[in-house]
């Protein structure tokens, strides 16, 4: 057809979303495809090469692994008092180290009974996270990311009613099928469509659409849940196609797109912290928690850090740091990389992510034929997930509420941890009435309040990233930054792999040149 590449990809956009225009952009050449750092064979290190790595989330564990395996002798510090950053998997007794609103996960000691406040699911196309999964030993499971018998409510869409996935997901196909099928046969696309191609386009329609003889979409059995051999199954009415175009968030719910809302993806047995237990197995003593960086100094051959263990400073010094502190927090610690170097940390500006769990008395949610996925709202909840994990089990966690914007992320960090409960109860009451009978306890995570992060994932902006990011990811003497912060995955751990893939490469580069050392600046 004589489509101009903005039509193609408009079209492309109204049919697949975002993910996919993004996808077609890369196919027509529009766009590069990411470029992926590859895990670098690290030449085996003569004499002692010293390391800093400031932050032991998974870019600051992942660089102390290879590098230790290379002979380096690496210093992992980390102010909380725990090991992961964003990657946090709450249990029975774990501390929530939030400003202001200080809590203690009440789950009852059950495996089964988890919170991954942070990373909580791994697209099949992050192969960097999959992999050291493998190496670790770190088993995995399928995570439901999509399930037809999930929910959908939306205060603008048949007056507030929540609707199962599927049965928005099968009228919107039906009708859109039923429009192009009456296009089709009044022969209103480009005449270079043939009545051979048209008659099989509305073949593929019917099937696609489930429409009848007349191409009209009127739902038949195949949109049944449950059907029996006793009685036929009993069909919902067909919902009005003008009430189903009210909600935007429906479309992304029925339909989702590209490898980060795949229908199905991955868990780490157990919880997602598995991963940093991994690590941590394979690293010992090198990481020293409680360990609070209060400078960073770049000197001739190497770099200098202060901390703070134990009441009192110490000095560390190395001949290289690799530096996974957000950059919004390392603007104000004191240093003395250069101003067009260090102009980017308060450039970059911070995601205010928010995620609540409930641990519910009985699984309810699998009386309604919901076994994992995500059920979606308007509402400041936005989203309901259901375990992928202990079906059947007598109780469970829900993820009763994940908001990823500043604006419903600032109204829960504002209320008390007990308010946060009580809101997010109220809202589920909208998709499971008696929601609040089945409720015992909970806890929340404001990401933009927790101690030592402050923000969520780096937002860097068009103007932002063209200014900032390119300098920022290169090394000034000894130092980089690192950690999703600085990749093109911000807030996903493959990012944060890719990060320190990409400095320990370097490193490695410098060390096998002659007379390579870390005060070369550039």
């Amino acid at each position: 057809m004589p489509w101009s590449r903005r039509e193609f990809l408009a079209r492309v956009g109204a049919l697949g979303g975002s993910a996919a225009v993004y996808r077609m952009t890369i196919a027509l050449g529009l766009l590069p495809a990411v470029a992926r750092a590859q895990r670098p064979e690290l030449a085996p290190v003569k004499g002692t090469r010293t390391v800093a790595i400031l932050g032991a989330g998974i870019a600051g564990l992942t660089a102390a692994y290879e590098l230790g395996r290379a002979g380096y002798r690496c210093t992992v510090l980390e102010a909380s008092h725990r090991a992961g950053g964003r990657n946090l998997t709450l249990r029975h007794g774990d501390r929530v180290d939030e400003l202001g609103h200080p809590q203690v996960c009440a789950f009852d000691d059950d495996p089964h009974l988890y919170l991954n406040a942070g990373a909580a699911r791994i697209p099949t196309s992050h192969t960097t996270v999959l992999a050291y999964c493998r190496e670790l030993g770190v088993e995995l499971a399928p995570f439901v990311n999509q399930n037809p018998n999930a929910w959908i409510q939306d205060d603008a869409m048949l007056g507030g009613k929540p609707l199962r996935n599927h049965q928005y997901a099968d009228d919107a196909r039906g009708f859109l099928a039923e429009l192009l099928a009456k296009g089709v046969s009044a022969h209103k696309l480009d005449a270079k469509l043939d009545e051979g191609d048209a008659e099989r386009l509305i073949a593929l329609l019917d099937e696609f659409g489930d429409l009848d003889k007349e191409h009209l979409y009127r739902r038949t059995a195949t949109a049944a849940v449950g059907a029996g051999t006793v009685e036929p199954a009993r069909l919902p009415g067909v919902y009005d196609f003008a009430q189903l175009l009210q909600s935007r968030a429906a479309v992304r719910a029925a339909f989702g797109g590209g490898d980060t809302s795949s229908t199905t993806m991955l868990e780490p047995v157990g919880g997602m912290d598995r991963i940093i237990a991994g690590f941590l197995r394979k690293l010992g003593d090198v990481v020293k928690l409680e360990s609070r960086v209060e400078s960073v100094m770049l000197r001739p051959d190497g770099v200098d850090v202060v901390y703070r263990r134990n009441g009192r400073s110490q000095q560390l010094q190395a001949d290289y740091c690799l530096n996974s502190i957000p950059t919004h927090l390392m603007a104000g610690i004191p240093h003395n990389l250069p101003a067009d170097y260090a102009g980017a940390f308060s450039a970059i500006q911070r995601g205010k992510f928010f995620k609540l769990g409930l641990q519910s008395r009985e699984r309810f949610w699998e009386s309604e034929h919901i076994y994992g996925g995500i059920s979606w709202s308007d509402q400041d909840i936005t989203q309901i997930w259901y375990p992928s994990h202990g079906f059947h089990s007598r109780k469970g966690v829900l993820l009763a509420a994940y908001s990823w914007s500043d604006e419903r992320g600032e109204k829960f960090s504002n209320l008390s941890p007990a308010q946060r409960i009580e809101l997010a109860i109220q809202q589920g009451e909208k998709l499971h009435p008696g929601y609040r009978a089945h409720i015992e306890n909970g806890v929340s995570v404001a990401w933009h309040r927790m101690n030592y992060m402050l923000g969520c994932a780096a937002r860097w902006t068009d103007e932002v990233r063209k200014q900032w990011y390119a300098r920022l990811q290169a090394p000034v003497g000894g130092h980089y930054m690192i950690g999703d912060q600085m990749s093109e995955h911000p807030s996903w751990q493959e990012g944060a792999f890719q990060s320190a893939l990409h400095a320990v490469a370097d490193i490695d580069v410098r060390v096998r040149g002659e007379g390579a050392r870390p005060g070369r600046h550039t």
